[in-house]
């Protein structure tokens, strides 16, 4: 496939989820497969030579990059869900986001001691959601070495909190 300017296919939503945030909304860009396929394996090539063992990503819309890439990739997947809906017990998570707090649970059984473990989501705003996820990793004994999205906001200064952490994205606003 060609180059595809992907800007073009996520349509921004203003005044969502509350006034003042323009929200990317990626749902054009799934609606098309070729642009879809295109979008993962462009992030695919982007983490190619990063050295980690685990994949994983915040629901909802992180899932959708997440896990066709650990499956293109040959690497574990492991869902960061909202509060109740993993059956197992769970290390938590409370933290604010750009326009209000939310928590995230991950079961502890699912990082091991010392895997190498990067972040995919559609979206990196604040930072917050990976630092978040960054501190449950940690609780479970693994690393975090790296986060990869579809789109960043630049604006928004994510790379301040995530010093630590390399960082990819196919675009930036």
């Amino acid at each position: 496939m060609e180059i595809v300017d992907l800007k073009k296919w996520i349509r921004d939503i203003p005044d969502f989820p509350e006034k003042g945030v323009i929200f990317r909304d990626i749902t054009p860009l799934l609606k098309n497969p070729e642009v879809f396929k295109y979008s993962v394996e462009k992030i695919a090539e982007l983490i190619k030579e990063w050295d980690f063992d685990c994949i994983v990503s915040p629901e909802s819309r992180g899932f959708i990059f997440a896990t066709p890439l650990a499956y293109l990739m040959n690497k574990e997947f492991v869902p960061i869900r909202k509060p109740g809906k993993l059956p197992y017990k769970t290390y938590s998570i409370s933290y604010e986001l750009e326009y209000g707090q939310t928590s995230l649970e991950m079961h502890v059984d699912a990082i091991d001691k010392g895997e190498k473990v990067i972040v995919v989501d559609d979206v990196l705003a604040t930072g917050g959601t990976t630092k978040a996820i960054k501190e449950l990793v940690d609780r479970a004994g693994g690393k975090t070495v790296g986060v990869v999205c579809l789109a960043e906001l630049t604006y928004l200064n994510p790379r301040e909190n995530l010093k630590d952490l390399e960082i990819a994205s196919l675009i930036r606003y």
